[in-house]
């Protein structure tokens, strides 16, 4: 799992960005076309958008097996940092950079220093809205651990975990139903809508994602036994493949815009564990949602919104189980600032 992360950071480079390409209309057509009553949204593809967000990313999990001592679950917490992100869009061209803040926002004695790593590739094709992600946390605490580990108390109740690791690799299509919906004007950047839209939509999932310990046992190892691979298990994970059928409404009333994703699905999974050079896999299936939302105020000139998404991974082998969930919240605002371009296209010149 180690060398499998350090090839994909070494392909996929050190910074985030996005990209949008056409959605599907000539670059010639105006951009007031965009604005009339038979499309619901408005573009400004030919202005110059500049925009910076203030946020965070918190990926827990949780592994349930019989452990030791009377234990069933144990919950794993990440110390999550602000994260400033900068970016623009011209055009064809989008680019987004994206770093954490000094300092934890919570305690490092209680939730250790967590490491981020995070990447993120994002485009349009014609009806499909694409999204390939890269995110890397090292660093977790197993919260409570006071109850079962002597040697900790109520002022240090959690027992640190510097060297585990949670990854996730995925890539996603969102197809829609409605021709009409834009889902850059959703986003809120590149544009708002004019008006109410609303559309089925067909989520298609290509994930890989897990845990494991650099240096050891998931498990602490007071809780395990000696003879149970699973339970002295290095790493757990899972590559799998499905799709969520969802529906999105999106509406601008008065300047102000939202946008709710709500989708329902499943997966087929090939999930594994691994202790040393031992490994176990099984083939099965699991439940997955697709919920997010974006909401602000919007005019021409300048936005301001607040965005969140929520994944949620999970695997079962055997009495192993296994589940996560990558919570992101952003405060997002900028500025469209027209160009020469743009003041023709739009009938200014």
């Amino acid at each position: 799992m180690k060398s499998f992360i350090y090839i994909s950071l070494f392909i996929l480079g050190g910074f985030s960005t996005t990209y949008a390409s056409s959605d599907g209309r000539k670059d010639t057509i105006p951009e007031i076309a965009d604005s009339l009553e038979i499309l619901p949204y408005q573009m400004f593809k030919s202005r110059f958008i500049i925009y910076a967000d203030l946020g965070f990313r918190t990926a827990p999990f949780s592994i349930s097996d019989n452990y030791g001592m009377g234990v069933e679950k144990l919950k794993y917490r990440n110390n999550f940092k602000v994260v400033l992100g900068i970016g623009f869009s011209y055009r064809w061209l989008s680019l987004r950079v994206g770093f954490s803040l000094p300092g934890n926002t919570l305690s490092a004695a209680k939730y250790t220093n967590t490491e981020y790593f995070d990447i993120g590739l994002k485009f349009n094709i014609k009806q499909a809205y694409c999204s390939i992600d890269l995110r890397n946390y090292l660093g977790y605490g197993i919260k409570d651990a006071y109850k079962w580990n002597d040697s900790l108390d109520l002022q240090t109740p959690n027992q640190l975990m510097h060297s585990v690791r949670s990854v996730n690799i995925s890539a996603n299509v969102w197809f829609f139903k409605d021709k009409k919906f834009n889902m850059r004007a959703a986003l809120g950047k590149k544009g708002h809508f004019t008006g109410e839209s609303k559309t089925w939509y067909f989520k298609g999932i290509l994930n890989f994602f897990g845990t494991g310990n650099d240096h050891g046992s998931l498990v602490p190892q007071n809780l395990t036994d000696s003879i149970s691979d699973r339970q002295n298990a290095n790493t757990v994970g899972a590559l799998e493949v499905g799709f969520v059928p969802g529906y999105v409404y999106a509406n601008r009333i008065n300047n102000w815009q939202f946008s709710i994703f709500a989708g329902l699905g499943g997966v087929i999974q090939s999930k594994y564990y691994t202790r040393g050079d031992k490994s176990k896999s099984h083939l099965g299936i699991a439940p997955r949602f697709d919920f997010r939302l974006i909401g602000g105020y919007s005019k021409p000139g300048f936005f301001v919104l607040l965005t969140g998404t929520m994944d949620y991974y999970s695997l079962q082998i055997e009495q192993l189980s296994y589940h996560q969930f990558y919570y992101d919240v952003k405060l997002v605002s900028g500025f469209r600032i027209q160009t020469k371009r743009s003041k023709k296209e739009e009938g200014f010149l």
